[in-house]
């Protein structure tokens, strides 16, 4: 049977144009992922800059989250994919000038933000387009094969983009704009409009935005995930720009330092491959309680502060990562009506990245100031506090 729906999924026109366009743009991120911290590092060797230029790539996504929800299910979700990618690959391509002319941690900052705000009108815009081209039945295939494709990147795209870097530091940009273009062009050859008809609303944005919040906050299911993933949030990016930062500190290359993080995605894509088999065997609140258990690995660590036990500590989690995506997406997509899909999902990502770009800051103020291991530490309290509140939680069943 699951073979089944995984050849039907193959044969859906529509969502293998979405999943390659995004195979496409998501490499082009995995390279500048890696290729940011490492520019700045060059730049300045500070990781507390480093964490500043990740903090304004990731600080758009809870900034700009509800207006991007909202305008999702108020516009064309289509129109605003493309102008996103437009905007991402405009700035990706000013970057690349950037850094061959006079490059400054201010204006790559700047960039970064742009970058991200085109993230966050995108992916808000996004998941109606998944939930438009492929049947309910099927969701939790499809999202399983989107974590497969993000973990495949991610395990080439990191070691490329540092041997990328390697070789010039405006090669990774330079691949990330053209990969921007190419999610632009399949997002124009795909036939299925990305939302089903609708009345154009009279309320206002805040009271359109108001109800989406009430949908949540009455789901007891999302209401929880969401702030739990927003704990998590919090703690992933740091504690990956704390493992390039010791990396490179250790006198890693780019090429190794992006191996590293292809290690993290290596996992990831196991867990993909896995999770149809785990959501069998398991229900959806043993495997969230994993991936909450999973985390605290990190504590490793502290015990042995070394490059390589935090980049081993962390492949447990990454495991379960995606399983868990599998389960709490697709429910979350099945239970909200289309209409206030993407204010769901403003709300949503609005509770579960606030804290997301604090992370890499955290991080790189405490690596920079105190130590890596006084960086992990915070984390693992975090993770401490997200084991114990999933615990006790009542509304993962």
């Amino acid at each position: 049977m699951a073979h089944e729906r995984e050849t039907r999924l193959g044969r859906n026109r529509d969502f293998v144009l979405l999943q390659a366009g995004q195979l496409l743009s998501s490499a082009g991120s995995s390279f500048t992922s890696v290729a940011y911290p490492l520019l700045v590092l060059s730049l300045t060797h500070s990781p507390t800059q480093a964490g500043l230029v990740s903090f304004a790539r990731l600080l758009p996504s809870p900034l700009l989250g509800l207006l991007a929800g909202a305008a999702a299910d108020r516009w064309d979700r289509r129109r605003i994919m493309l102008a996103s990618d437009a905007v991402r690959a405009l700035a990706i391509g000013a970057l690349a000038l950037i850094v061959v002319t006079h490059p400054a941690t201010w204006a790559i900052a700047m960039v970064a933000f742009v970058e991200g705000s085109g993230d966050a009108f995108f992916f808000a815009s996004q998941i109606g387009a998944i939930r438009a081209v492929v049947p309910e039945a099927q969701l939790a295939s499809a999202i399983g094969v989107q974590q497969a494709r993000s973990a495949s990147v991610g395990i080439a795209g990191p070691p490329i983009g540092g041997a990328l870097f390697g070789l010039a530091r405006v090669l990774p940009f330079v691949a990330d704009a053209v990969s921007y273009a190419f999610s632009f062009l399949s997002l124009l050859a795909m036939r299925t409009p990305f939302q089903q008809p609708r009345e154009r609303s009279t309320l206002r944005l805040r009271a359109q935005l108001a109800e989406g919040f009430r949908f949540l906050w009455a789901q007891p299911f999302i209401r929880t995930t969401s702030f739990l993933y927003g704990i998590g949030n919090f703690t992933i990016p740091g504690i990956l720009l704390v493992l390039v930062v010791a990396a490179r500190q250790r006198g890693l290359s780019g090429g190794a330092v992006g191996a590293l993080l292809a290690a993290f995605s290596a996992s990831v894509l196991a867990g993909s491959l896995a999770s149809g088999l785990v959501r069998r065997r398991y229900g959806a609140r043993a495997i969230i309680l994993a991936e909450q258990y999973t985390g605290l690995a990190v504590i490793a660590f502290l015990i042995r502060p070394s490059v390589w036990v935090l980049a081993i500590a962390i492949l447990p989690q990454a495991f379960v990562l995606p399983v868990t995506d599998t389960v709490v997406v697709s429910r979350r997509i099945a239970l909200t009506p289309d209409r206030l899909l993407g204010r769901v999902e403003a709300v949503r990502l609005t509770i579960a990245r606030t804290a997301a770009p604090l992370g890499p800051l955290a991080a790189g103020l405490l690596a920079g100031t105190v130590s890596n291991r006084a960086a992990i530490a915070l984390f693992a309290v975090f993770a401490v506090v997200l084991a114990v509140w999933a615990t006790a939680s009542r509304s993962l069943d």
